[in-house]
């Protein structure tokens, strides 16, 4: 594995491990927050798989999902 490769999966499982921390204490019924579970099963999808750029993808896109959610005020931030 090349040194952009470990920043990759670093850097995703930091972003994933804040995921999960937030998903645990919010509201899994909201609409689509099902978007946000999905995209953080595939990251751990990519990471097994070695693809970390899908990875890095993945975990962004559920991140954005959450952030959007909270500012739509579907739940608190914290």
């Amino acid at each position: 594995m090349n040194e952009t490769q470990l920043k990759l999966e670093e850097e995703t499982r930091k972003w994933l491990e804040k995921i999960e921390e937030r998903i645990e204490k919010l509201d899994s019924s909201v609409e689509q927050m099902e978007n946000v579970e999905a995209y953080r099963d595939d990251t751990y999808h990519f990471l097994a798989e070695e693809d970390f750029i899908r990875a890095w993808e993945a975990v962004i896109y559920a991140w954005g999902i959450l952030e959007t959610l909270e500012r739509l005020g579907k739940f608190e931030k914290d």
